[in-house]
């Protein structure tokens, strides 16, 4: 299924019967209130949550399991290509995590239907794997602003219930007890890759800082040069983002001057986020 977002067009994020939000309105993380906006800035939509009170709620730690560990690194993996039916949720943060019920039940409140759930274990640690439609018409998830509002969520109920997890995970600075200890350089960590993938589509690579809107933002830089995103994963892994996303022009592969010029934009955009923080 397409993930395929106008030019230059911004939704307001909506789920089910409930609107989720509008670019001003107030909405529910994980049960506790909050505010995110979409913000415009020179032509870009930045996706920006605010308000989000700090995690008190004591760690899930799994029983027999040591405090005292070395802090795993968080993942959230949102996997748009494994299934032709469903947006497919993975989380996984070392052996911490439980049934993660409360995730699931913040899921529906976006309007979401989680149509099938299982844990398994590997040596990475444990997995918790959804896959979620929505509510409204059954369909698997592809608009990328309630991807966002989704990974938003996830995140911030891994750092209400483990709050270890602050400070390994970007948004840790603005939702966490504690922040990073180190921090990304976005020109370090920023790499753009686009191979060919057969004569329909290309698969775009980009791996850079975490921070919240990204989804958004890379969606956004990609159909503003007319490029259609077909499909994709995003992967949160502690400090960085990974996406991968299925890319055409007109149907067709994209070319090498196309290439270079994608390449370039998100580069140009990502080592230097427009988001103005006068702006809320």
């Amino acid at each position: 299924m397409a993930m395929a977002m106008a030019s230059g067009v911004c939704h307001s994020l909506i789920a089910g019967e409930k609107g989720l939000l509008s670019s001003r309105n107030c909405t529910s993380f994980g049960g506790s209130p909050s505010v995110v906006r979409v913000l415009g800035t020179k032509g870009r939509l930045s996706l920006v949550a605010v308000n989000i009170p700090k995690a008190t709620s004591p760690t899930a730690v799994e029983e027999g399991s040591s405090r005292i560990d070395s802090v795993p690194t968080p993942k959230v993996i949102i996997d748009l290509d494994s299934d032709p039916d469903s947006t497919i949720v993975e989380i996984t943060f070392g052996d911490r995590l439980g049934a993660l019920l409360d995730t699931m039940r913040s899921l529906k409140n976006l309007g979401l239907n989680v149509v099938k759930a299982n844990v398994y274990l590997d040596s990475s640690g444990k997995h918790n794997k959804f896959s979620i439609t929505k509510a409204s018409t059954g369909r698997k998830v592809d608009d990328p602003e309630l991807l966002e509002a989704i990974r938003l969520t996830i995140i911030n109920n891994l750092l209400e219930y483990h709050p270890e997890s602050s400070s390994m995970l970007a948004m840790g600075a603005a939702f966490g007890i504690e922040p990073p200890k180190e921090q990304i350089d976005v020109d370090i960590a920023t790499h753009v890759n686009i191979y060919d993938d057969g004569p329909t589509r290309s698969l775009l690579v980009v791996d850079t800082a975490d921070r919240p809107g990204l989804l958004v933002d890379l969606v956004k830089i990609i159909t503003d040069i007319n490029v259609t995103v077909q499909s994709g994963e995003f992967d949160t892994e502690g400090l960085l983002a990974k996406a991968k996303f299925h890319v055409s022009y007109r149907d067709e592969a994209i070319r090498k001057p196309l290439q270079l010029v994608l390449a370039n934009s998100l580069r140009y955009y990502l080592k230097r986020p427009t988001t103005e923080e006068a702006s809320f």
